[in-house]
């Protein structure tokens, strides 16, 4: 197969040399070249390989562009037409990665540039089933229709079957006596082909691609039951009671469509976190123009426009607050259970509620950019995705059908070289393949992942992939940033030690450094600055000194701002201040020493700044401490600030004056002991939250950190760092109770039934139950609730 692929990123031909080599390396390339003018590599290779190509490229230090594509998937009905369409539109070449939700009944590819879209829905057509591109728009409408469907064809099921059924119920009573065989024949009919007629389209579709599912199961037999009905009525006398089975058939098929529908309805609840979210979307703003409030839809909305919003309706935009005082209820957004203060100047949220004041509003983030559609997207991407353990199931659906046809096959042949008559044979085989349906399967990870992350989502935690939902339950060390996560981030300078400058020289000086810093240090030196209005000077050739602090020209002194190591660097010592920053670090405090460099180094001055502990901060390391789990403080912060903080909140290892890199070797040394996850807000943290088996990024951070993080907090708060440890455990334990039950029920079912101790209308009633039961199971994380809330 031939790949045409973009690529990103080379410069010169030794870039594409580069490429060429580590594609030719691949045992899956028969050759490969590549194009520097074009920014193109043509490889020859086995079908299915993209991903290894891709990886390839990227390993080399380049990129291969692609983009997400969504296709919604009609009439799957088990874990095996899943593995099915997966397995289609892996071979497609452009499709670099796959995941089939049965859940949601959605495919969501990784696709290059050039992929036509309609080769996918073309695939998945060949494979048996419908598919359609996703149009942006909620399919609550559809789910809607689809369920009253669903419903109306059960009814009608059930109103033609009860008659057939209520003579086996009569007989323990001492009531005998039997329809007609014609009048059974009329009403079973209706319920096996009409009623039952999905079974038949879904049976055909998966035979024509060469492949089983459940329906296929269903179909082969109860159309045995109902076949050898006739065959019964053709061959008895005139005159005698012929032995029918239309009730078994029309029964299981009328127990089939109850367990669908049931399972629909629950399934629908499963997605009740991403509608919820989705209804928090008003339709229409106010727009102030010119004086003048004009109500507008959302799409004719641009950034920097002025929005009124009055007291309780929603924010129809992310934006800043120009006038007014109110409060906004942000619980379905962060999961911050009180109301919120709101006053010039503070950040609003789309999808929040105000309160009691009327706000003027300016436009900062437009549709798919506000923090709640990148909630929504959040959460989607979580729930669609699959986690490690859900290989297990579909490496057994894929034999699963065709090991269940020889079962009921070895079953009907069995029962025959014994002797037994043909009708018991076949309705033992009919048992068989009847209680045997995967849709447990299928359904037994996606529908605990959805339940999963939308309950956590509602409480202000978003579990980004479905790996660190599994992985965080088995969290054994926890390390934690200092500065933002578990203190408020918004320190103030508590001291000042001078030795060659003044008080207001040493904050001028110290302040012109750090203008247009965004570092929480710098805002409490421009913050004092202000308070005591010292004028700032003008700063030049400004950069970061990384892990240390920061450098520059300030009215030709060149000056470093930061912590002690910058001491070492320079060969200065501590001099007069020696005592006081000793004293200082023993408070906790965070000491920055100002420097004038440059042929003979002089220290001008010491800030030390403090910062308060977060609210629960010692509640959160408590609750790790119950749960077994080790906790570590890795900050770059001096010794004693480090201790001090460990001390209060009882933190098990305290590590201090960490760089950056260091954070993430650090973090891969503990990994070597056990599970870690990683707590952090900031761009510096990035890397460790990346090198973690789970990182945890704080609400209010970097954008940086919650790309690098596997769970986002929405709100500041540590306590939520246990919370989702917690909710991770009990999602994971729903995962494999779920696959115990779906396993279970055919571990026990099929061997019964194969020795005949299972009627079929029995078996029926089982299969449609594992499927239930499965979701109503995933179902009960809805009623969890972190504590304390």
């Amino acid at each position: 197969m031939i790949f045409d692929l973009p690529i990103e990123g080379m410069t010169c031909a030794s870039c594409a040399g580069r490429v060429e080599r580590a594609l030719n390396k691949l045992p899956e390339v028969s050759s490969a070249s590549v194009n520097l003018a074009s920014e193109q590599a043509r490889v020859e290779a086995t079908a299915g390989s993209l991903p290894q190509l891709i990886s390839a490229i990227e390993g080399a230090g380049y990129s291969v562009p692609n983009q997400p594509l969504e296709l919604n998937i009609e009439g799957m009905t088990c874990a095996s037409c899943v593995g099915r369409i997966e397995r289609a539109l892996n071979k497609l070449p452009g499709v670099s990665q796959v995941a089939v939700n049965l859940a949601d009944e959605k495919a969501r590819l990784q696709v290059l540039a050039s992929f036509d879209p309609q080769q996918a829905l073309k695939a998945v057509s060949t494979a048996g089933y419908k598919a359609c591109l996703l149009d942006g728009r909620p399919a609550t409408d559809d789910a809607d229709n689809r369920l009253r469907r669903e419903r109306l064809t059960l009814l009608a099921a059930i109103v033609l079957t009860l008659p057939l059924v209520v003579p086996m119920l009569a007989e323990p009573f001492g009531l005998h006596w039997m329809l007609p065989a014609w009048a059974q024949f009329l009403l079973a009919t209706p319920v096996q082909f009409i009623f039952g007629a999905r079974f038949y389209r879904a049976a055909w579709r998966a035979l024509k691609a060469g492949a089983g599912n459940m329906d296929q199961l269903v179909a082969i037999g109860t159309s045995a039951g109902y076949g050898l009905s006739l065959y019964q009525w053709a061959v008895t006398p005139a005159g005698q009671m012929p032995h029918l089975y239309f009730e078994a058939s029309a029964v299981i098929v009328s127990l089939i469509l109850l367990g669908k529908y049931l399972e629909s309805r629950a399934k629908r609840q499963t997605a009740s976190a991403i509608r919820a979210l989705q209804a928090l979307r008003p339709d229409h703003a106010v727009r102030l123009v010119e004086g003048r409030e004009e109500r507008v839809g959302l799409e004719a909305l641009v950034l920097g426009d002025r929005i009124l919003v009055k007291p309780g309706e929603r924010f129809p935009v992310d934006g800043q607050v120009l006038e007014g005082n109110s409060h906004a209820d942000e619980a379905l957004i962060s999961g911050e259970s009180l109301p919120v203060a709101k006053q010039p100047g503070d950040k609003v949220t789309a999808g929040a509620i105000n309160g009691e004041g009327r706000l003027l509003v300016e436009t900062t983030a437009l549709g798919a950019e506000t923090v709640l559609s990148r909630i929504i997207r959040l959460v989607e991407d979580a729930q669609a995705a699959k986690a490690p353990i859900q290989k297990l199931v579909d490496k057994v659906s894929q034999v699963f059908v065709p090991a269940v046809l020889l079962i009921a096959l070895a079953t009907l042949l069995g029962w025959l070289a014994f002797g037994a008559p043909l009708e018991n044979a076949l309705l033992n085989a009919v048992a068989v393949l009847v209680i045997a349906c995967p849709c447990a399967l299928g359904l037994a990870t996606p529908t605990a992942i959805m339940a999963g992350t939308g309950v956590a989502a509602r409480h202000g935690i978003l579990i980004k992939d479905a790996e660190a939902l599994e992985v965080a339950h088995a969290i054994q060390h926890i390390a934690f940033d200092k500065t933002g996560t578990l203190t408020e981030g918004k320190p103030r300078i508590v001291h000042i030690g001078l030795v060659d400058a003044s008080e207001a020289e040493l904050l001028r000086l110290a302040g012109g450094l750090q203008q247009g810093s965004e570092h929480p240090l710098a805002k409490a030196v421009l913050q004092r600055c202000a308070e005591q209005h010292i004028p700032l000077p003008t700063l030049s050739d400004s950069h970061a000194l990384a892990g240390r602090g920061i450098a520059g020209s300030v009215e030709g002194h060149i000056l470093q701002l930061g912590s002690s190591r910058l001491l070492e660097e320079n060969q200065l010592q501590a001099g007069a201040l020696a005592e006081s920053a000793r004293t200082w670090e023993a408070e906790g405090r965070t000491l920055s020493w100002l420097i004038e460099t440059g042929s003979v180094p002089r220290l001008l001055g010491l800030l030390a700044f403090g910062d308060q502990l977060k609210d629960g901060a010692a509640d959160a390391i408590a609750e790790l401490r119950e749960q077994g789990i080790t906790s570590h403080l890795i900050s770059g912060d001096n010794q004693g600030s480090v201790a001090a903080v460990a001390s209060v909140l009882g933190i098990d290892e305290p590590h201090a004056q960490v760089l950056p890199a260091d954070k993430a070797r650090l973090v891969g040394e503990l990994r070597q002991h056990g599970t870690v996850a990683m707590v952090g807000d900031g761009i510096n943290d990035a890397p460790a939250l990346a090198a973690a088996d789970v990182g945890i990024a704080m609400g209010g951070g970097t954008d940086a950190a919650m790309h690098a993080a596997g769970i986002t907090l929405m709100r500041g708060d540590p306590r939520l760092v246990s919370a989702a440890l917690e909710i991770s455990s009990r999602t994971y334990a729903k995962i494999r109770q779920n696959l115990f039950w779906a396993f279970i029920y055919n571990l026990i079912g099929i061997p019964l039934a194969a020795a005949g101790l299972l009627n079929p209308m029995f078996a029926g009633a089982a299969m449609a139950l594992s499927s239930v039961s499965v979701v109503s199971n995933a179902l009960l994380l809805n009623r969890w609730r972190p504590k304390g809330s």
